[in-house]
């Protein structure tokens, strides 16, 4: 960078302390444009282990190129610290934005903008610790300089790391978030441009970018939800209908106008489709109520959308429906929003029901209700969050809370597409319980499906009656679908478990197949 003004020959000591809240807020700022990548990438790729392993590894690699390439600047830290708070607010602020618009496209292109982005923000933050550093060691020694940067630093990456999670995510989404974090960037770059007006031959070139990007962030922010919604509709063929961003998860609620379908997605993966939802819901919930034996009291985990509670509340038996969901809004949907009302039959209004926003793996883990039945309907485990919910331990700890002749079921994704994934389940379901049984139904939205059942007293019905009205589900088709052919058929499959986490991994694998 060429010098067109004059270095900081010193510090007063407001000028000091500007800087060092500079240090805090890049390092907040830089943390959280890593945690936005992260999460996006692990949004519409899965597997959030490696997206935030590789985003991490790059983006430290990055600060240290742009740390290395500081040293071939002039020594007008102040122009120089200026032009790249510019640069990252700018990158930075549009960051989930340019995310989401590559997706659509291909893959490769959504990876290069990726690690195109945690490259240049990378470097960009890496470049301004030694110019910080430089500044502040024309006031105090350079050690002292160093440890007040570093202590600030790593002050600021534990604020912005707290924050993204419990407020950024929550109360502003992914996009508004890296709007807001870039505001906060070109303020801060504003700031310093005041304070060391003097030292700025180009003082009114650096505050017109500074208030350009400063009003370009703050109208994004201000038609954020606009700029979220035309993002999101690269993302989903069908017009939105509800779109949130929770504590938990991202729940977006779509309908076709030419279809009349109607589907729920939770961080991009497809829930349902009000075509064939039922078929779905039949199989899970009627062959574990059919089985012989005590039906009063039925847990369910997962299942927030309210559509097993409609097939539960079919079988008069049933006299108390207990429903754990982890996500209050997805509860809350279930039973306001009206196209959920519609397809739920109002079931969430049931004076059967009791529900709780609970993690499932803590509200099994405590003493409480024995139920006669339990049924499982659990997102696919696409990655190690939900892994330990089809995990040995989590099953051991359900068969600790089930009637000693309670009956479990689960939802256990596809024995087509993801056949070592399926038996995998099935193998940690042996590991714990005594008889196992499998089965599978075609479902057109997503192919063949399969579920497992699992007891610990005598085996399962050969003969089986349903005395309830269904639509897909009758005694023939559900003996049909125990039989496996030769390409789905049972193979020796891992047991899964907290400590050895198996299962997301082979959901990944068997997803490239």
């Amino acid at each position: 960078m060429s010098s067109n003004s004059s270095p900081v020959s010193s510090l007063s000591n407001a000028q000091a302390g500007v800087l060092l809240f500079s240090i805090l807020i890049v390092a907040l700022c830089g943390i959280v444009y890593e945690l936005i990548i992260g999460t996006v990438s692990s949004y519409l790729l899965g597997n959030s282990v490696y997206q935030f392993s590789l985003t991490i590894g790059f983006f430290m690699f990055a600060m240290g190129v742009g740390s290395w390439i500081s040293k071939f600047f002039d020594k007008e830290y102040i122009r120089n610290f200026v032009t790249i708070e510019v640069a990252i607010a700018l990158v930075g602020g549009i960051s989930s934005t340019l995310l989401f618009m590559a997706f659509p496209f291909a893959r490769p292109l959504y990876e290069l903008t990726m690690y195109t982005l945690i490259l240049i923000i990378g470097a960009l933050v890496g470049m301004e610790i030694p110019i910080l550093t430089a500044l502040l060691s024309q006031k105090d020694e350079v050690r002292d300089s160093i440890a007040n940067v570093m202590s600030l630093d790593y002050l600021g990456a534990l604020i912005g790391s707290v924050a993204f999670p419990l407020l950024l995510l929550p109360s502003l989404g992914l996009v508004q978030s890296s709007f807001a974090i870039g505001l906060i960037n070109i303020l801060v770059a504003t700031v310093n441009v005041f304070i060391f007006r003097k030292h700025l031959k180009n003082f009114q070139a650096l505050l017109f970018a500074c208030v350009a990007i400063l009003i370009m962030l703050f109208v994004f922010i201000v038609y954020g939800t606009h700029i979220t919604r035309f993002a999101e509709k690269q993302l989903y063929f069908d017009q939105i209908v509800y779109s949130e961003q929770t504590k938990y998860q991202k729940l977006v609620v779509t309908r076709s106008t030419a279809t009349h379908d109607q589907r729920l997605y939770i961080d991009g993966h497809i829930q349902f489709s009000s075509r064939d939802e039922y078929r779905y819901h039949e199989y899970l919930v009627h062959p574990v109520l059919a089985v012989p034996g005590k039906i009063e009291n039925v847990l369910i985990l997962g299942g927030g959308d309210g559509l097993a509670v409609r097939e539960i509340l079919k079988h008069e038996g049933v006299e108390q429906i207990h429903l754990v969901d982890i996500d209050p809004e997805m509860l809350r949907i279930a039973a306001e929003l009206p196209m959920l009302k519609r397809l739920n039959k109002n079931s969430m209004a049931s004076d059967k029901l009791t529900t709780f926003a609970e993690d499932a793996f803590s509200f099994i883990n405590k003493p409480g209700l024995m139920y006669d039945r339990v049924i499982i309907d659990m997102p696919d485990p696409h990655n190690e969050a939900i892994n330990k919910l089809y995990s040995r331990e989590f099953y051991k700890m359900i068969s600790r809370r089930m009637e000693p002749d309670g009956v479990l079921v689960t939802q256990s994704s596809s024995p087509f597409f993801t056949r070592n994934v399926y038996w995998s389940i099935e193998s940690t379901l042996s590991s714990v319980f005594d008889n196992t049984s499998s089965y599978h139904t075609s479902l057109p939205s997503f192919g063949i499906w399969g579920f497992h059942m699992a007891r610990n007293t005598e085996g399962f019905p050969v003969d089986w009656t349903f005395d309830i009205e269904t639509q897909a589900i009758t005694a023939e088709t559900m003996q049909a679908s125990t039989t496996f052919g030769k390409d789905i058929a049972q193979l020796e499959a891992p047991i899964n478990s907290i400590m050895e986490p198996k299962l997301y991994q082979l959901y990944i694998d068997d997803l490239k197949k």
